[in-house]
Parts: C-alpha cells; structure tokens; sequence
C-alpha cells in the first residue's frame, strides 16, 4: 500500500490556524458549534437568522424567556474575539458566554458572524459589523420582532473582547463621523480583554518576547502591510489616529486580565480615555491571576461569573 503524504505546511499561525501549500486554510480551534435554543441554565432562548443576505453575514440574537413581548429591554451587540481569523458567535464557549450574560444583564443580545480573515481580508470584519450595527437601527421591517419590538433604543450597547473589543473602538469612532447628528446611538461600550498592539513593547511585553513575537504574527497574518503592528487599526494611540475623544458614546469598560500580554494596552487605552477630551463616565477593571479570555475558555468559574455580573452592573446602572 502507498503511503499517504500530509499537506505541506506554508505558513503556522500558532496556535490558530496553518496555510497549506495548496492555498486551503486548516484551522486548528474555534471551528466547534454548539445549536441555538433554550438553555435551562440561563432561562435564554436563542435562534440564528441571517442579517446580510447579500454578504452572508449572520447572528446569533439571544432573549431571557422571562421578558414579556413588548418590553424594553437593552440590547448589547456582541462582537466576538478570536484574533480576527478564527472562532464565531456559534463556539460553544462564546454561546454559553452570552447565555450568562443576557441572564444577568435582563438584556436582547445580537452576537454578531463576521467573516473572518485571511479568506476575507481586513477591513472586512469591520465592515461586516458596521452593517449589522446599521441593521440594527434600520427602521425597516426586514429587523426581527426580538430587535424591532423589544429593544430599548436609547440602551444599545456594544460589548466586544479581544479582536471584537478592538471592533466595538473603531465602531464608536466611526458613528461620530459619520453623522454630526447620528442614527445610530450608543449608550456605552464593554471592552474585555481588547487586542490593541505596537511595533514598541511597552509594559510587560518587554521582558515576553515570545509572546510579542506571537501577536506580531497573528496581525500580520490578518493585515498584512508595511505598517505592521502600528496599523492605526490595532494601535489606536499614534500619531494621527482618531482621537479617543471621538467616541460615540457616554460611557466606557475596560476590563483587563493581569496574566495577559495585551494587558499594558487595556490599561493604556483607558488611561489615554482619562487624558483625553472625551467627557463620558470610564471604568477600568482588573482580573488578578488570569489569562486573555478567561471568560470564555471556562465561563462558569467564579472568576468569569464577576466579570460577566460586572458587564451587567454596567449595561444596567443609569
């Protein structure tokens, strides 16, 4: 019998995804799906429609069981994390991530499918959540009756970690301008764990090189370019990117792990929040003994139950 050969490897993105020779992309996590439905634990009912029927572009929306049709509830729009490239609002740990927080928040949620890089290359993720955020607020009778009916519109909220934290910054930045009296209305954000980077090591990214030298290589992977990782996209706070003060919205969270190599950016995007023009209500929340999303790789320990009931102290407190 001939022995089988193995795809030749052409690119690792440790430890997401390989490139193969022949173009195909093997990822190597965030591929499990767990389906929509009513989840005991929780009492949240969930369903996936598509949003973007021209693009694909789907969501999963959530709603507690225990909400009455027509009451007003706010509606948090979740963006995902997974590094741009891999992972979805299906993942099984995303989807009982969201169950939690829905239930405590009393809250809507749209977790939103973006398409993923390198088969869809930045900037379309940002696109992609763009439209959904549009889809949202579109007053058209293509919404669906969870969003249309039972959403609080002067409490949307956009909560993101990691890749999506970084999603929710440019999305806030973008509704101030594009429209000096906008339709498209955020009452804050949620930032956990967001992925904002540097070509300069700063903080405790100094003495981890192996890990800098990893979240280089995921960046680069996703947007590859001469500028790297001081893309105006991942590193918000160079010369001539937006100004903080831009922000769409009345009120910020960011919440950060002490484990984490994005660590030192959380905290630097909130302290530039501080100095900044920017006149809303801003939280800085610190995870002492845990790594980058945490809260999703084990969403029942106690540690991710603090996380997600402080998520809902802030999408509730007035």
């Amino acid at each position: 019998m001939a022995a089988t050969t193995s795809p030749e490897v052409l690119l690792e993105v440790f430890p997401y995804l390989r490139v193969l020779k022949d173009g195909t992309i093997d990822r190597l996590a965030g591929t499990q799906v767990a389906p929509p439905g009513l989840d005991p634990e929780t009492g949240v009912l969930s369903k996936d429609i598509v949003i973007l029927p021209q693009t694909g572009v789907s969501a999963r929306l959530y709603r507690p069981i225990t909400a009455k049709p027509g009451t007003k509830l706010p509606l948090v729009v979740y963006l995902h994390g997974g590094a741009f490239c891999i992972s979805s609002a299906a993942d099984p740990c995303y989807h009982t991530s969201l169950n939690n927080l829905v239930a405590e928040a009393n809250a809507i949620a749209v977790s939103v499918n973006y398409r993923l890089a390198p088969e869809y290359p930045l900037p379309t993720a940002y696109e992609d959540c763009w439209a959904a955020l549009n889809w949202v607020f579109n007053c058209g009778e293509d919404r669906d009756s969870w969003v249309k009916d039972d959403v609080d519109f002067g409490r949307v909220f956009l909560v993101g970690d990691s890749a999506g934290a970084n999603i929710a910054h440019h999305l806030a930045l973008r509704i101030k301008d594009s429209d000096p009296d906008p339709k498209l209305k955020i009452a804050g954000i949620g930032m956990v764990n967001p992925y904002f980077w540097g070509k300069e090591p700063i903080g405790g990214e100094v003495g981890d090189l192996v890990r800098k030298s990893m979240v280089d290589t995921w960046w680069n992977f996703v947007c590859p370019s001469e500028k790297g990782g001081d893309d105006p996209l991942i590193n918000p706070f160079l010369d001539g990117a937006p100004g903080l003060e831009g922000l769409a919205c009345g009120k910020v969270l960011v919440m950060v792990a002490e484990k984490d190599i994005l660590r030192d950016r959380g905290r630097l995007y909130y302290e530039e929040l501080v100095k900044s023009k920017w006149g809303g209500r801003k939280e800085l929340i610190e995870t002492q003994g845990e790594d980058h999303d945490f809260h999703i790789f084990n969403p029942n320990c106690d540690k991710a139950k603090i996380l997600i009931r402080d998520l809902g102290k802030f999408i509730n407190q007035d």
